[in-house]
């Protein structure tokens, strides 16, 4: 059966300018979070995504009306009548469980399965299910599926054993409506869980404190529509940033929050890139030869975003001297170590630490992408190599990339979708 391949022939540098997409980890839980609103809700900014998609049809499902159009998505949920996730979306779908919490506090039950997507190790969904349960809900189990019953959410103290964007997000969006104060302690600190409680405050809920490790949620009785636009994806500013680098390009991201990306800039500038900052505008020169970074460690934010791991490890491959990678966040996230060997980089693995010995030059070869992140870093590595490569899985980049091809080919790159 024919697949989608991204033809990519290296050697490019890249220049020009990219307006980054809106935030895939902002915009999946807000259309989640929109169920709980009586009225419509219009969200601006939204990427068109494959995970946005199926966001969309699990809504759809659940009863209500989601219409995606030219980057926006109108949510209604007057006609919910359902309260399961179907099990093919929960499989396909790796951040289907953030409809938990707002199912729950629209409906008081939920019914669903593990979810799937990328294979990056056990993603346990039990910190999920105990904060939850903290909050008044029963569970139980029956075959494959997960029964979630509450007879009515209430507030509750809840301190996470480890800062979960997708358990802070959940606790949020179940908390919202629950009857009495919610304190969520070692809350993740991530922008895009300011940007959710923004937006959930200015349909009416009481969230005070997101961005810091405690966040208090006071329930209210009702929440009503509203029009937000998503911020923009740091991840994709990330990449779009590494692949100049990678290039020896120079290259300007807009739309941006610095302030938002500064462990990834600092480490940027570490490589031997030199940056320039201006407003939402972010300016990178690659054009002296890239230096290794002595120790890069992954960290909840302000850390370095076990996002940008994989595509840093891209640039680092190439650069002088040797780097060290440490990965604390998630487990299987060096699935594309093996891919840039074939492209002739020298990488050691040892538990979670990646050791880089940076080589004069990548080539081309046939490679395959294992997750989403993965993915992006061998484009990133395939856009610096020389010669042609070929990259399968084309759907895992789809999946947190719009327009992945083109942005490269507006930048100078030479990127082909093929059926292969």
């Amino acid at each position: 059966m024919a697949e989608q391949t991204l033809k990519i022939t290296g050697g490019q540098p890249l220049h020009g300018e990219v307006c980054v997409q809106g935030a895939k980890n902002s915009a999946l839980p807000m259309m989640a979070a929109a169920m709980l609103c009586k009225d419509a809700c219009v969200l601006h900014n939204v990427p068109q995504l494959t995970d946005v998609w199926a966001a969309s049809r699990i809504l759809n499902s659940l009863g209500c009306s989601c219409v995606l159009r030219d980057g926006q998505a109108e949510i209604r949920t007057d006609g919910i009548h359902s309260f399961e996730i179907p099990d093919e979306d929960m499989r396909r779908m790796r951040s289907s469980i953030m409809f938990l919490g707002p199912i729950l506090g629209r409906m008081g039950a939920c019914t669903l399965t593990m979810p799937g997507g990328c294979e990056l190790g056990p993603r346990p969904i039990d910190l999920h299910l105990d904060a939850m349960r903290k909050m008044g809900v029963h569970i139980s189990e029956q075959g494959s599926r997960i029964l979630c019953r509450a007879e009515g959410l209430h507030g509750a103290r809840i301190t996470l054993p480890f800062p979960s964007v997708g358990v802070s997000e959940n606790v949020m969006m179940a908390a919202v409506l629950a009857k009495g104060e919610t304190v969520l302690t070692n809350a993740a600190r991530e922008p895009e869980i300011v940007d959710i409680a923004n937006f959930l405050n200015q349909c009416g809920a009481q969230i005070h404190g997101a961005g810091e490790s405690t966040i208090c949620i006071q329930g209210v009785k009702g929440l009503h529509g509203t029009s937000y636009t998503v911020m923009a994806d740091r991840i994709a500013a990330i990449t779009w940033m590494c692949a100049a680098a990678a290039t020896g390009g120079r290259i300007t991201v807009s739309g941006v929050n610095p302030a938002d990306l500064e462990a990834a800039l600092a480490a940027m500038e570490s490589a031997g890139c030199q940056l320039g900052i201006s407003g939402n505008r972010i300016y990178l020169d690659a054009g002296r030869p890239l230096r290794a970074v002595r120790y890069l460690r992954t960290m909840p934010h302000p850390g370095f975003p076990t996002d940008g791991q994989a595509i840093m490890m891209a640039v680092l491959a190439c650069a002088e001297g040797t780097s060290v990678i440490e990965e604390t966040i998630f487990e299987s996230r060096f699935m594309h170590v093996g891919e840039l060997l074939r492209m002739g980089a020298r990488i050691r693995i040892s538990g979670h630490t990646a050791v880089v010995h940076g080589v004069s030059h990548l080539h081309g070869a046939e490679l395959s992408a294992m997750d989403l992140r993965g993915g992006a870093a061998l484009a990133v590595a395939a856009v610096g190599a020389q010669g042609e490569t070929l990259l399968h899985g084309l759907h895992h980049i789809d999946r947190g990339y719009e327009n992945f091809a083109e942005t490269f080919n507006s930048l100078g790159g030479k990127v082909q979708r093929i059926l292969f």
